[in-house]
């Protein structure tokens, strides 16, 4: 018995290891290919509106195969349900490497738009209906003690090979913008993208699985999920994730077109911008993964939901790119990564083994909702928002930030920690974590990062 479960130990110590490879390749995938969709749209000239309106696609239909996928786990093991929704969901980018090529050659360039949008939705399906099957793997192969800081670590590698790679290939795509060939660019990229993906695949194949059988017992109705959620801790966490997701929704979508339409900003410009609040994250994960485990998950929470709501405004405030990068790019980078985090493990610390897959599927569904409604305002408002007395597009990030401060004054109200923390003694407490912890914290993540090969052997 004592051998089995030391063996199960190093098994999931293997596993977590797996995952940071995977993660790698799966960051690529969205460093070269995800990061580039907006303005890989706005590249072929689709409208403004319909650029907002891939926030939505992405919203609604995202979390709708997230709970397709939670009633897999019923007859189909985790590994096989990722195995063929990873598949299907790396091949989606052969369709859009071929948008690119007939948009190179000036053929049906007006249908191009309406094909992407469809391609998308396509990528979006298969890249989320495996993610509750990972979700329930991953909380098997973590602890509970111990699952910010593995998670604040993978974050912290994945968003350093995001950062790299994706300011990097925007120097790359503003030469081939120079010589009047941006659609090789995007063509590289998405190839790139569809290979790093098919690696990730490959890993999922040798990460150790967990056994797990889902019993009937287990599964609960959608409409009882709502029903019950006003009544308890994580139903609470997701009407409050919904209404920040519907308000996110708002004024999120508009950031490219302003930065790329507006400002006119150039391709590198315009990742550095957007990518600078992903290296401000990376400096802070770590150290957030710490004061969750100490703290709370509800704690870190709180904290971050305070300086979410002031990004949008903050936006409009200068067009300087240090500005940017050094204003709303480090408030929304430093809120978001520790948000984040925690709204993972607080999902993890609520929800048993058994309902994870269903109850994440039902999370991201209702969060998802509101993400849809929110880009189809935005969608609406950029489209049919006409003042004299300030800029529309000023106007609705205004209009965002109001909007997120209302839900967070709200919705924040009701929630509870449900694990055993430290007591929490206020600018004291965060003193002491960012004293103490601060220095180390940045040699763990220097470390880490420096020895990104080993995952990769793993």
């Amino acid at each position: 018995m004592v051998k089995e479960k030391l063996s199960e130990i190093k098994l999931k110590k293997s596993a977590r290891k797996h995952s940071i490879k995977e993660g790698i390749f799966a960051t690529i995938q969205g460093s070269l290919g995800g990061n580039y969709i907006s303005p890989f749209a706005i590249a072929i000239n689709a409208s403004n509106s319909m650029v907002a309106m891939f926030s939505a696609v992405a919203g609604i239909l995202g979390p709708l195969s997230q709970t397709f996928g939670s009633s897999l786990l019923k007859k189909h093991s985790r590994k096989s349900i990722l195995l063929k929704t990873v598949l299907f969901e790396s091949l989606m980018w052969i369709p859009l490497i071929t948008i690119a090529i007939l948009f190179y050659k000036g053929m049906i360039t007006n249908l191009l738009p309406l094909l992407m949008i469809t391609f998308f939705a396509l990528y979006v399906i298969f890249g989320n209906m495996g993610h509750p099957a990972w979700f329930s793997w991953m909380g098997d192969v973590t602890d509970r003690k111990s699952r910010g800081r593995y998670f604040s670590k993978r974050n912290m590698i994945m968003t350093f090979v995001s950062v790299t790679l994706a300011i990097t290939a925007s120097f790359f795509l503003d030469y081939f913008k120079s010589k009047d060939i941006v659609m090789i660019g995007f063509i590289i990229f998405f190839s790139l993208a569809c290979l790093a993906r098919l690696t990730s695949w490959q890993a999922f194949k040798s990460q150790y699985e967990p056994k797990v059988k889902i019993r009937k017992s287990s599964y609960f109705s959608y409409w009882s999920f709502l029903k019950e959620s006003p009544k308890n801790n994580f139903g609470k966490f997701t009407l409050f994730r919904s209404a920040l997701g519907f308000v996110n929704g708002i004024s999120g979508p508009l950031v490219a077109i302003y930065l790329l339409r507006y400002l006119g900003f150039s391709y590198s410009k315009y990742m550095i911008i957007t990518l600078a609040g992903s290296i401000f994250a990376i400096l802070v994960l770590e150290l957030w993964g710490k004061f969750a485990d100490r703290y709370g998950n509800y704690r870190t929470l709180l904290i971050n939901s305070i300086f979410i709501p002031l990004v949008p405004i903050l936006w409009i405030i200068s067009p300087n790119p240090l500005y940017l990068i050094f204003v709303p790019r480090l408030v929304g980078g430093v809120a978001w990564a520790g948000f984040n985090l925690a709204t993972g493990n607080f999902i993890y610390d609520n929800v048993g083994k058994q309902k994870r897959g269903l109850a994440v599927s039902y999370y991201n569904l209702t969060w998802g909702t509101g993400v849809f409604f929110g880009a189809g305002i935005s969608a609406i408002l950029i489209k049919y928002l006409h003042t004299t007395w300030i800029e529309p597009l000023f106007l609705i990030f205004i209009i965002g930030t109001l909007a997120r401060m209302i839900v967070v004054f709200f919705g924040m109200r009701g929630m509870k920690e449900v694990k055993k923390t430290k007591k929490f003694r206020g600018m004291k407490s965060m003193e002491d974590l960012i004293l103490k912890e601060a220095k180390p914290t940045l040699t763990e993540e220097i470390h880490q990062i420096m020895h990104i090969g080993k995952y990769l052997k793993a």
